[in-house]
């Protein structure tokens, strides 16, 4: 690309990132202005995720007209969608795991439990907010503003860079840690290394939905140091805060650093088939018709003269034997030979 070209991409990845803020205090005010009560946090991810798609599909159809929406955005329709969240959402499963296993079998977990029915149904909301609120956060960060940054900088220095800050917003909202910042850091190259290989969000979409749905809901542990999502299970770790994180969760502790950074790894092996089959940029076509014949055709009328065009030959296809006469219809007359016609008896005057 030109410097005009990333110069013009950049500029599109600061006005994604100027929507993003407000949108994001546009459906504040909105839903809170609704005093819905359990249904102002869902209302609030629903109305975030609608302004987002809303105005980066409207920016992608002025500002990469050569491109489809969906290549512009990532948000791509495709067949097998369901199963690359699938895959996301098993490797962070597995993650999240093996980040829980060590403070369970070293310190051990007290879990409390609530089983009246109003929790159930502030446990469905927190899902559906869960589901709408991951993808908006993917969406900023790996949609439509990442990629205009991918365009401005380049693939690694853009994951580099979306990574640090996807880390910064993260955890600037509670007190954080070394090991806190760092997971932060590394999920964001996981999840931009799925978009890069994959060419959608729906593998890193199913990676974050599960990280913090079984971080918080499953097991009823802090996420970033927050109990936003936890209304049926609390989870207190025991055990020092290197094996526990501490106030943190698990995302504190020396063994969520170590899992993050295999988690790189574990992404770029399980994406391998994904990678092969839409990881490649879709070639935009530009440019002028190209004749690919005038040189040959030039060097031809140069050494034979020009030419002028030919008509092409009519043909007549007569059958090859006379039609046979039909029922009724008279024989036509006999034609003799050239050889048998007698002579004229008439002589010239």
């Amino acid at each position: 690309m030109t410097f005009l070209e990333r110069l013009r991409a950049l500029a599109w990845f600061l006005l994604a990132a100027a929507w993003f803020l407000f949108s994001d205090l546009a459906a504040t005010r909105a839903a809170s202005g609704f005093n819905a009560g359990d249904l102002e946090e869902p209302l609030y991810r629903i109305l975030l995720l609608f302004l987002l798609i809303v105005g980066y599909w409207a920016m992608s159809r002025v500002g990469q007209r050569r491109m489809e929406s969906g290549q512009a955005t990532a948000l791509i329709a495709r067949p097998g969608w369901g199963g690359e969240f699938a895959l996301g959402a098993a490797l962070g499963w597995a993650g999240v795991l093996a980040c829980v296993l060590p403070a369970a079998l070293i310190g051990g977990l007290v879990i409390t439990a609530f089983t009246n029915a109003h929790q159930y149904f502030v446990a469905f909301l927190d899902l559906i907010a869960l589901a709408a609120g991951t993808l908006a956060i993917e969406i900023v960060f790996r949609g439509y503003p990442f990629l205009r940054l991918v365009e401005a900088m380049g693939s690694g220095l853009g994951a580099f860079f979306m990574a640090v800050v996807y880390a910064i917003w993260r955890t600037h909202a509670a007190p954080t840690t070394t090991a806190s910042v760092l997971v932060s850091f590394f999920l964001g190259l996981v999840l931009a290394i799925a978009v890069l290989r994959t060419r959608a969000l729906w593998v890193s979409w199913g990676f974050h939905f599960a990280w913090i749905a079984t971080m918080s809901m499953l097991f009823g542990l802090p996420v970033s140091g927050s109990m936003s999502y936890s209304p049926l299970i609390v989870t207190n770790a025991k055990g020092p805060a290197w094996i526990t994180g501490g106030l943190q969760g698990p995302e504190g502790s020396a063994f969520a650093v170590l899992v993050s950074f295999l988690l790189l790894f574990w992404m770029v092996r399980v994406t391998g088939d994904l990678k092969h089959k839409y990881g490649f940029a879709a070639i935009v076509p530009a440019g002028i018709p190209v004749d690919l014949n005038a040189a040959s055709r030039a060097q031809h009328e140069a050494a034979m003269g020009e030419t002028a065009p030919q008509q092409p030959l009519l043909v007549q296809i007569l059958p090859a034997q006379p039609a046979a006469p039909t029922a009724g219809s008279e024989p036509a007359p006999e034609q003799q030979p050239l050889s048998e016609v007698p002579p004229s008896t008439s002589e010239p005057q």
